[in-house]
């Protein structure tokens, strides 16, 4: 297996044809296609699937492009380094149920990085994909949580995938709602008093098991609940009609604002938040950045609290 061959499969899969790649590679198609088939027996395993409409991926095709890809990047980032001489350009991705304050580390961490040249992203998605974004390399981490009831579904499905969750902190359940929500001024809130109020839940898809729920007590029978598929959205929800999540009780009033906040559960639920990543690669320098980030932006907000 070779680095050509490799640069031949994502050109491939870039541009959905074998012609068409052919063309931008400068190489006739048949060649394009044998080096493509020897590629594939060396390895044991279907790539691309061809049909009259052009090529299809297969699922252990998407899996090979994946690390494939990585290994390319990272030949040209040595490339560029230690041959042209370039400043090496940074990059980093991650993906996240929907946390503040994970958004937050990264704006925190990108910060740092002041005028040199960098590509980042951050993906603010559902349960499904932040586990699919990292198993496929769109993103080198992704964050969100387990607890006793999805644990076990959870890590089964992690394990599956060659990818490890490692905790970052854990916290107890709180009520998120708006200051003039009727039961802002409570210490502590117990579920019965929750009965009257719409709870507001992540919408996740065609996955939407009970295990991919951002929110803990997914299973509880509640008389009102409203899905929405975004924070902005679901703040409005919660001055409208009183609504109001379950969530870590760690907030970011620079990215929510000051007119929410979080209110203690009378549940044993505990969440453990942390991080997923590929077993077999090692964290990058921007990635850990990001969790040290993380970890002070936990600190100071649990003090906070």
């Amino acid at each position: 297996m070779t680095l050509q061959q490799m640069k031949y499969a994502i050109e491939i899969a870039d541009k959905g044809s074998i012609n068409l790649a052919a063309k931008a590679l400068f190489v006739s198609q048949p060649s394009l296609s044998g080096t493509i088939k020897e590629l594939e027996d060396e390895i044991g395993i279907k790539i691309f699937i061809r049909t009259n409409r052009g090529i299809t991926i297969t699922p252990q095709g998407s899996e090979f492009l994946g690390y494939a890809k990585q290994v390319v990047e990272q030949y040209t980032l040595m490339e560029k380094q230690y041959i042209e001489k370039k400043v090496r350009k940074k990059y980093f991705s991650v993906s996240t149920q929907h946390y503040s304050f994970a958004v937050k580390a990264f704006v925190e961490m990108v910060k740092q990085f002041g005028m040199d040249e960098y590509e980042f992203a951050v993906h603010e998605t559902k349960t499904y994909d932040v586990i699919d974004d990292v198993k496929n390399f769109r993103s080198e981490l992704g964050i969100l949580y387990l607890n006793d009831f999805n644990e076990k579904v959870m890590t089964k499905i992690l394990n599956e995938n060659s990818l490890e969750f490692a905790e970052l902190f854990s916290c107890d359940t709180y009520v998120y709602l708006w200051k003039g929500h009727p039961l802002a001024g409570e210490n502590v809130i117990h579920m019965e008093q929750l009965e009257e109020y719409p709870c507001l839940s992540f919408e996740q898809g065609n996955y939407n098991s009970f295990y991919f729920a951002e929110e803990v007590l997914s299973t509880y029978e509640y008389k009102r609940i409203i899905k929405a598929n975004d924070r902005a959205t679901m703040l409005n929800l919660m001055v409208g009609l009183n609504g109001y999540t379950l969530c870590s009780g760690i907030i970011c009033e620079e990215l929510n604002g000051s007119d929410y906040q979080a209110v203690k559960l009378d549940s044993d639920e505990v969440m453990h938040i942390g991080y997923i990543k590929h077993k077999s690669i090692p964290l990058s320098a921007e990635g850990k950045k990001y969790l040290d980030e993380l970890l002070k932006y936990k600190e100071k907000v649990f003090y906070d609290l």
